[in-house]
C-alpha cells in the first residue's frame, strides 16, 4: 500500500503531483488524450522498485522480483485503494492519468464514502417528500463528485406537461474527512452559506439554514415575489389575468416562503413493477387547472391503479390519492362524433358506476362506489379463464373490442364543454377505464370521489376526464433515472403510501 501511495502521488513521494504542477495550461487541457503511462511514470515506478529492492538488501539485477505497476492492477483493486484514501487527495489523484480519472468516477467509491466518510449521512440518499403543508414536493438526494446534494425537482411551467423537469439545489454536504462534514444551504440567490442537516430517524431528516439573511433580496419582498413567480410559473403577475389564479399563486408564495429556513423530509419510494401492469408505474407530471402542474405517482394494486399526489394544492394536498382506476371495468368509447357529445360520455360512465355499485352490494362491500379512503382493494372473484388475462381484459368480451390492445389505437377527442389546460393532447388512445377522482373544497373540506374516465394514450402519457368538473387532466411521465429509490419490499411501499396519506389528512 505504501508503494501504491507513492506512485499515486498521495504518499510521501509527490512525483506525480509535481509533474502536474509543471504542466502548462495547454498540456493540462489535453490530459484526456494522453496515454495511461508515460516515460516519467515508468521512471517513478522503476525508482520505487529499486528502493524496494535496496530495502531488502538486494541489487536490482536479474534476480530481483518483477516490479508491480499500479496501472497494471485490476480496476476492482484500484477502487478499493482509492476508496481508502483521504477525500482531499482524490482531486489530485484524478489528474494523474485517464485511467485514474475513469475509476474515480465509479459510483462505488462515492457510495462507500457516504457510508464510511460521512457515516451519519448515509441514510439520506434517495427520494424524499418535504413537509410544506399541502404543497409537498420532490427532493432527490444524490452523490455528485465530492458532494452529497439535495436537488428539488420542479414540474415544467404550466401547461407544458411534456417539457422536462426543472431542478434546483437546496443543500450540499462536502465529502471530506472522516470526522467532519461541511453542510451548506443553497437556498436563495447569494451563493452557498452555512447550514445544518439533522437525521431525525431512518426515514426522516431535516435541514436548517443558519444564515437566512442570504435568502433576502435588496428589493424586499416584492422583488423576492417577482423572482419566485418567474421561476415557479415562468411569467409575471401581469400575465395572469384570472383573479382566482392570482390569489392561489400569492397564497402559495406566502405559505412556502415560511419554510425557507427549516424543512423536514420523509422518505418516499418508487412503486414496484409487476409483469402484468398496464404500463410501467412511476412519477408523472399532470395538469390541475389553476393550480398548475403537479407531480403524481402512478402505482398498481391488483385490479386497481392509484394516482397519489407527491405535490399538491390547498384543495387536494400532497399525499392524497387524486385518482383511482378500476381496471376490471373498461369503457368502450363511441364513435368520434358521438364522443363529442358530453351527455353521451356521461351516460356511459354512469352506467358503469351503477354496475360497480351492484357488484359491491353482491360482494358485501361498501355501498360507497367511489370508495373514499378505501385501502388496497382486492380483486373480486373471477372465473379461472379471466384470472389468466391481463389487467382489464374481459375474456370473450375482449375478442370483440377494437384493435386498441394491438397498439394501433382508436380516435380520441374531448367532448364539447370539457376544459383542458393543454390542448395538445394525443388524438388517439389505446384504451379507457372507469375511475374516480377526488375533489374537495379549499382546505380539503368535504372531500368526495366523483366518477371519471381514465384514458391511456401510450406508455408515457395518460389522461383523466373529471365528469363533475367537466375538465381534463393530461399526465406525462417524469423522464429521470432515480437511484436509491426502490422500496425494500411491496409491504414497505404500501406502508409508505398509507403514511403520506395519513399525514395529508
Amino acid at each position: 500500500m505504501a508503494v501504491c501511495a507513492r506512485l499515486c502521488g498521495v504518499g510521501p513521494s509527490r512525483g506525480c503531483r509535481r509533474r502536474q504542477q509543471r504542466r502548462g495550461p495547454a498540456e493540462a487541457a489535453a490530459a484526456d488524450s494522453e496515454p495511461d503511462t508515460d516515460p516519467e511514470e515508468e521512471r517513478i515506478e522503476a525508482g520505487a522498485a529499486a528502493l524496494a529492492g535496496a530495502g531488502g538488501g538486494r541489487s536490482a539485477g536479474p534476480s530481483s522480483p518483477p516490479r508491480c505497476s499500479l496501472l497494471e492492477l485490476p480496476p476492482e483493486l484500484l477502487v478499493e485503494i482509492f476508496a481508502s484514501l483521504p477525500g482531499t487527495d482524490l482531486p489530485s489523484l484524478a489528474q494523474v492519468c485517464t485511467k485514474f480519472r475513469r475509476i474515480l468516477h465509479t459510483d462505488t467509491i462515492w457510495r462507500r464514502r457516504c457510508r464510511e466518510v460521512l457515516h451519519r449521512y448515509r441514510h439520506i440518499l434517495g427520494l424524499w417528500q418535504p413537509d410544506i403543508g399541502p404543497y409537498g414536493g420532490l427532493l432527490n438526494v444524490v452523490v455528485d463528485g465530492l458532494f452529497i446534494i439535495g436537488w428539488m425537482y420542479l414540474p415544467p411551467h404550466d401547461p407544458h406537461v411534456d417539457d422536462p423537469m426543472r431542478f434546483k439545489p437546496l443543500f450540499r454536504i462536502h465529502l471530506t474527512e472522516r470526522k467532519s462534514a461541511t453542510v451548506e444551504c443553497m437556498y436563495g440567490h447569494r451563493g452557498p452559506h452555512n447550514g445544518h442537516v439533522q437525521i431525525v430517524k431512518k426515514d426522516e431528516f431535516s435541514t436548517k439554514c443558519n444564515q437566512t439573511d442570504h435568502h433576502r433580496m435588496s428589493g424586499g419582498r416584492q422583488e423576492e415575489f417577482r423572482t419566485w413567480l418567474r421561476e415557479e410559473w415562468g411569467r409575471t403577475l401581469e400575465d395572469i389575468f384570472h383573479e382566482h389564479m392570482q390569489e392561489l399563486i400569492l397564497m402559495k408564495f406566502i405559505y412556502t416562503s415560511q419554510y425557507d429556513n427549516c424543512l423536514t423530509y420523509r422518505r418516499i419510494y418508487l412503486p414496484p413493477i409487476h409483469p402484468d401492469d398496464l404500463i410501467r408505474p412511476g412519477l408523472f407530471k399532470g395538469t390541475y387547472g389553476s393550480h398548475g402542474l403537479e407531480i403524481v405517482m402512478l402505482s398498481f394494486h391488483g385490479k386497481h391503479a392509484r394516482g397519489t399526489k407527491i405535490t399538491g394544492d390547498p384543495n387536494i394536498p400532497a399525499g392524497q390519492q387524486t385518482v383511482e382506476i378500476d381496471l376490471r371495468h373498461r369503457i368502450h368509447l363511441p364513435d368520434i362524433e358521438s364522443l363529442r357529445d358530453f351527455n353521451e360520455l356521461s351516460r356511459l360512465v354512469l352506467e358503469v358506476r351503477e354496475q360497480v355499485r351492484q357488484e359491491q352490494r353482491q360482494e358485501g362491500g361498501p355501498e360507497d362506489a367511489e370508495g373514499l379512503g378505501r385501502q388496497s382493494p382486492q380483486p373480486c372473484a373471477e372465473p379461472p379463464t379471466e384470472q389468466a388475462e391481463g389487467p382489464g381484459d374481459g375474456g370473450a368480451e375482449a375478442a370483440a373490442e377494437p384493435p386498441a390492445q394491438s397498439g394501433q389505437g382508436q380516435p380520441f377527442v374531448l367532448p364539447v364543454g370539457v376544459s383542458s389546460r393543454n390542448e395538445d393532447y394525443p388524438r388517439t388512445c389505446r384504451m379507457c377505464f372507469y375511475g374516480t377522482g377526488l375533489i374537495a373544497g379549499h382546505g380539503f373540506t368535504s372531500p368526495e370521489r366523483t366518477p371519471g374516465v381514465f384514458v391511456l394514450f401510450d406508455e408515457d402519457r395518460f389522461g383523466f376526464i373529471w365528469l363533475e368538473l367537466k375538465s381534463f387532466s393530461l399526465y406525462s411521465r417524469v423522464q429521470a433515472a432515480f437511484r436509491n429509490a426502490d422500496a425494500p419490499s411491496p409491504q414497505a411501499f404500501e406502508e409508505m403510501l398509507k403514511n403520506i396519506q395519513s399525514l395529508a389528512s
